[in-house]
């Protein structure tokens, strides 16, 4: 491909993330003149009162100004759609950069089923990547990138708000180091954390067989390390095809598991207990709606859903208990899992109870008050790190050096 079309083909996408951006910026305007709207009806028209005609005549004022507040959000967000496309030819210096993707990472966690659902340019779409650029899947592209492709394959599922570039920390990456150490194949998945978990599992499963049947040479073994949602996305996509009888589960040996919350994350329950609350009080209702913002991604990781029927037919922002289906650990599959406790031990409850800072040790671990929730880990294939954060996972040499001696 001539320098001009790359150039070209780089500024379209530049164009289409800007549009993307902007279509955001719009909707969350109209979001928040909507809810500003809402709260000045009921400061006006106090509930089981009658509104006198002072009342009646600030009313229609105000709903003239929030009209036109609206008509001209959407006047000017399209109209910036349109400037932009004539813009593409100009957008060449602009480059792309990590943290432009990281920002979209952050945004497709917090709402990327919303993101989804309206088409958004912004949205990603699940992919395959290696070294940031997505990996075609048929053989001829696979050589071109894996110059010494092996049949032993490391695939990486990154967690919640985050991408595949951001397995490397503090100038470390678990997998590539791995993959060096280890002759294996590194392959690294790239998705929308926003969406539904079992959503991601289904499509995970699907290009997991997709890639295994465009591998270029016989496959020995696939290894999967995952980090927070990551390893709920494999366990889900394990599941699915289970129940589809695919082929890449009988190429599959070993699970590592980073920080994953098996069994749900508390941060998560609170949020949903301070919603609940703010939805349960007149004047606090439409605060209420700032907490529904949140992805099904995020809401997912209440208690820990990996299939459709545990949230398919529910309000996901009511308040309910852990109605999840119990999906034990793959079967003949080595399974591992990495707990983080921020202080230098586990012996007092709060230390515990907050873990990692966002996972607790029970659901790394895949512990469980009910013995028929429990994921049995075996002892020796567990492991917990002291003094370390959630993302500290993804760069302590110990974690490294244990992994190593899982995967090596």
């Amino acid at each position: 491909m001539r320098k001009g079309e790359n150039e070209m083909l780089h500024n379209a996408k530049k164009s289409t993330d800007l549009q993307g951006l902007n279509h955001l910026i719009k909707d969350a305007t109209l979001g928040i003149v909507d809810l500003v709207e809402v709260m000045h009806q009921r400061a006006i028209h106090p509930p089981f009162l009658p509104s006198t005609p002072i009342q009646r005549l600030i009313s229609a004022i105000a709903d003239i100004t929030y009209k036109s507040i609206k008509w001209g959000t959407h006047f000017i967000g399209g109209g910036l759609d349109k400037a932009l496309r004539h813009l593409t030819p100009l957008l060449g210096g602009i480059k792309s950069t990590g943290q432009l993707e990281a920002l979209k990472s952050v945004l497709n966690g917090v709402i990327g089923d919303y993101l989804h659902e309206k088409d958004n340019p912004l949205a990603i779409t699940m992919q395959f990547r290696y070294n940031s650029k997505a990996i075609p899947l048929h053989h001829k592209a696979l050589d071109e990138i894996y110059p010494n492709i092996n049949g032993k394959i490391l695939i990486m599922v990154h967690g919640s708000c985050m991408n595949d570039t951001q397995w490397t920390r503090k100038e470390h990456n678990h997998g590539l180091a791995l993959a060096t150490a280890s002759d294996k194949t590194p392959v690294f998945l790239h998705y929308n954390s926003g969406l539904h978990i079992s959503s991601n599992g289904k499509n995970f499963n699907e290009l997991l067989e997709e890639l295994v049947l465009h591998w270029p040479v016989p496959i020995e073994e696939i290894d999967i390390l995952t980090h927070s949602m990551g390893g709920l996305v494999a366990r889900s996509a394990f599941h699915y095809a289970c129940r589809q009888q695919k082929t890449w589960t009988k190429h599959l040996k070993r699970i590592v598991f980073l920080g994953t919350p098996h069994h749900g994350a508390a941060l998560e329950r609170i949020g949903n207990f301070v919603g609940s609350t703010l939805d349960s009080v007149y004047h606090t209702k439409p605060f209420a709606r700032l907490g529904k913002l949140r992805s099904a991604g995020i809401t997912d990781l209440r208690y820990g859903n990996l299939l459709d029927e545990d949230w398919s037919g529910f309000d996901r922002f009511d308040r309910k208990g852990d109605h999840r289906m119990h999906i034990p650990l793959p079967e003949g599959v080595e399974c591992y899992a990495v707990a983080a406790v921020i202080g230098k031990s586990t012996d007092n409850l709060s230390a515990r109870i907050a873990g990692d800072g966002l996972v607790d040790v029970k659901s790394a671990l895949g512990q469980h008050d009910n013995p028929a929730k429990q994921l049995c880990f075996k002892k020796e294939n567990t492991y917990v790190t002291f003094e370390s954060a959630h993302l500290d996972l993804l760069h302590q040499p110990q974690v490294y050096a244990t992994l190593k001696k899982w995967l090596g």
